[in-house]
């Protein structure tokens, strides 16, 4: 989910060792008869929210000052649709906006593009072709929640992932990607224990997978200090809430911010 803007990829210090990643694998798999069960529970009691409405763009401009707008492409799953608000304005495109606009004193021009469910390869195949390639300065990436739910292997997100990443790549040259990373599901309240564990040590294989790919590929991979706290979630307790997208947005904002400034 989100990121703090002072780390940008991985260290010694977040390195998981093969024979942990190994284990912990090996316990996710032994608990998919609990998976399964549980799972289909909270997917059956579970409130389903629809993305807010809007045509696919943002723009803001200040008052006093024109030229060319700075352009952000927010693509990924239901947190880049906005899934959690029912205004676009307080998705994490409809916050960073203004918030963009207002530190860099010029406009900016958000796309969003985001699905709801949407796993890498999905976003890979069938959006990023359809995207206008408009010279866009930055692009948001939120992906891998569902890549984590569907309790897809390290080996098969690697693939997924690290291609959708060459698409982007191939589509927007000069972009610079700022993967989000993926939420600690272990601390999500909608999830009931022992599934949250399990979701949980599925999230860190796929976290650190995608750290790597992202270090290989020349994606940017900040750490997330976004708070695990009630109020940034919205009323399904898995979406960000309203003050949740705008705490996302602050973080993203300064990233940016600070390589515009360098």
């Amino acid at each position: 989910m989100p990121v703090r803007h002072q780390h940008f990829i991985f260290t010694a210090t977040d390195y998981i060792s093969p024979m942990s990643t190994l284990l912990q694998s090996l316990i996710s798999w032994l608990a998919l008869p609990v998976y399964i069960w549980q799972g289909l529970h909270v997917r059956k009691n579970t409130m389903r929210m629809p993305p807010p409405p809007h045509d696919g763009w943002l723009h803001h401009a200040p008052s006093a000052k024109g030229g060319a707008p700075l352009k952000v492409l927010v693509i990924g799953d239901s947190s880049a649709a906005g899934v959690g608000v029912s205004n676009i304005a307080d998705s994490l495109g409809g916050r960073l906006a203004p918030l963009l606009c207002e530190r860099l004193k010029r406009p900016v021009s958000v796309r969003i593009a985001g699905m709801n469910s949407a796993m890498s390869g999905q976003i890979r195949d069938f959006v990023v072709p359809h995207i206008e390639p408009d010279g866009f300065d930055y692009i948001a990436l939120n992906i891998g929640t569902n890549d984590t739910k569907n309790l897809h292997t390290a080996g098969r997100f690697k693939r997924d992932f690290g291609t959708l990443l060459y698409a982007l790549k191939a589509r927007f040259p000069s972009a610079r990607i700022i993967w989000a990373g993926v939420l600690d599901m272990e601390k999500v309240p909608a999830l009931p224990s022992p599934l949250n564990r399990l979701m949980g040590i599925r999230a860190r294989i796929i976290r650190e997978k995608g750290r790597t790919l992202c270090a290989e590929r020349g994606v940017l991979a900040p750490e997330s200090d976004w708070r695990i706290v009630p109020e940034n979630f919205s009323e399904d307790g898995f979406h960000a809430s309203a003050q949740g997208y705008g705490e996302w947005a602050q973080s993203l904002a300064t990233l940016i911010v600070e390589m515009e400034l360098g």
